[in-house]
């Protein structure tokens, strides 16, 4: 780029649009956000050409929105051109293909000044996203057409590297120096005026985490959530007013890519000055606001604290599912090829699962809606520190629900699962199975369990003999509620009749 051109460019500022004072981000949870700005724009009427350099490397162009917020400026977009590829070494090599320029080699003796012509630059001038768009042929085109490796002629031989630093006499007219929108704007009017400027951009996401921490008996827990956002844009943005979407929105993905559904958020009052973030319901999802502007650097990832609650009611649960089955043997498996299989089922998974559930109510110091995010558990040691006892994600979970996840399994528990029965007739469309289950408790005081077993041999079924009360959790689930003394050993059996 001369230095006259450069000269120009800023003679016509009157048609660059600014960085806005204070942009907004609002961050979903399949990485990316839509980002918008303020844009001072000072437009003559009739047509308008307008540079704008203030924007991420991972816009959509098609989901650009540009507008006159208060109306009294009509703008139409006549031609946008996205220009995604910003001057860099190999570019540079390209544009001087065939053309002779000074490479800076290190000696012994200091930097000398090599000549050499540039035959092939390595240069791939088409990115990962038009290999997906336009697949395998696409692609294998693009390679027999372009190779990352250099050719350079010097002193009427050829090198498949370059000699050194390569020296450019200029930039050219067509580079640019980071991701630039190039607009054909019409106007009405002319005048100076803030546009609204928004799109959405890729290489952005946000997601919760929760901590809770159990005391060192009982089940009183303290709960503490942070957000945490990534910015891998290209792009930084300062004071900016960030927001949250949360819900299951959906969004078309590129082949080739993969995104997460979208979160929520929660903050619980301890009586320190204002939350942090503020929640509300929007379309049917909900929007969390950070309260404090807050600048989000390229390739920088921020937390913010956005629950604090204390006195949190929950209970730890024990659950004995003792069917094991091999998802990969049976899969696709029908009703008949299982009623079939005597051996279906037979196999017993030992383990007895911890769980901890808890009310999402303000009751129970909570009631907001609760994101999607990882949930880690930990206890009070005697000694006072704080011990690791499991992870896992949740759901979301909407006010007044019911949060269980899984921790891990007990130590001191133990299951055995058994057949004692099974009777097929094809002929009168009915088969008969009968279980034993036995679960043994080694800990120093009671435990309850849920037993749970599953009816998979046919929809219609009925419990015909059973040795303790249970009750039907769906369709195809009971549940035996189980109360186990210190060192003892409780048997369940019951026999499945089902009809087809």
């Amino acid at each position: 780029m001369t230095a006259r051109f450069v000269c120009s460019l800023i003679l016509c500022a009157n048609l660059f649009a600014q960085q806005a004072p204070q942009p907004s981000l609002t961050i979903y949870n399949e990485n990316f956000a839509v980002v918008r700005q303020e844009l001072p724009l000072d437009l003559n009427a009739g047509e308008n050409q307008v540079y704008v350099n203030d924007i991420t490397m991972h816009l959509e162009p098609d989901s650009v929105i540009l507008r006159d917020p208060t109306g009294k400026h009509a703008l139409q977009v006549l031609e946008q051109n996205y220009r995604a590829d910003p001057v860099s070494e190999s570019l540079l090599l390209s544009l001087y293909e065939g053309r002779m320029i000074d490479f800076e080699v290190s000696t012994p003796q200091g930097v000398q000044t090599v000549k050499g012509k540039v035959i092939r630059s390595g240069y791939l001038p088409h990115n990962e996203s038009a290999m997906d768009l336009y697949g395998q042929q696409y692609y294998q085109n693009n390679m027999a057409a372009a190779s990352e490796q250099p050719i350079l002629e010097i002193n009427g031989q050829l090198r498949f590297s370059l000699p050194g630093t390569p020296v450019f006499p200029a930039l050219t007219d067509d580079t640019i120096l980071k991701p630039r929108l190039e607009w054909q704007l019409a106007t009405d009017r002319a005048g100076k005026f803030p546009a609204e400027f928004s799109y959405v951009t890729g290489g952005m996401t946000w997601q919760a985490d929760y901590n809770i921490v159990a005391p060192e008996k009982g089940d009183v827990v303290d709960i503490v959530g942070w957000v945490t956002m990534d910015n891998q844009t290209g792009k930084t943005f300062e004071n900016a007013r960030i927001k949250l979407m949360a819900g299951d929105v959906n969004k078309i993905q590129q082949p080739g890519m993969s995104g997460r559904m979208f979160s929520q958020m929660v903050y619980g009052a301890l009586g320190v000055a204002g939350p942090p973030v503020t929640e509300k319901a929007f379309d049917e999802y909900h929007l969390y606001t950070l309260e404090r502007a807050t600048t989000l650097r390229d390739r920088e990832t921020k937390q913010v604290e956005f629950i604090r609650a204390a006195g949190v009611g929950t209970k730890q649960i024990y659950i004995y599912d003792g069917v094991k089955i091999d998802a990969n043997r049976y899969n696709g498996w029908g009703w008949d090829n299982i009623r079939n299989d005597r051996a279906y089922g037979t196999e017993s998974n030992p383990k007895v699962w911890v769980m901890r559930e808890f009310r999402n109510s303000e009751a129970n110091h909570l009631g907001m809606p609760l994101p999607k995010g990882r949930v880690r558990f930990y206890r009070r040691n005697d000694d006072g520190q704080v011990e690791f006892t499991g992870e896992n994600v949740i759901d979301h979970t909407p006010r007044d629900e019911t949060v269980r996840s899984y921790t891990g399994n007990a130590f001191d528990l133990a299951g055995e699962r058994r057949r004692t029965n099974y009777i097929v007739d094809m002929g009168k469309s009915t088969a008969t199975e009968s279980f034993e289950i036995k679960v043994r408790n080694h800990k120093k005081e009671p435990v309850e369990v849920r037993v749970v077993e599953h009816l998979y041999r046919a929809l219609t079924w009925d419990i015909i003999d059973h040795s303790a009360n249970y009750s039907k959790t769906d369709g195809q689930t009971i549940e035996f509620l189980v109360a186990i003394a210190p060192g003892e050993e409780k048997t369940i059996t019951y026999t499945a009749h089902y009809t087809w």
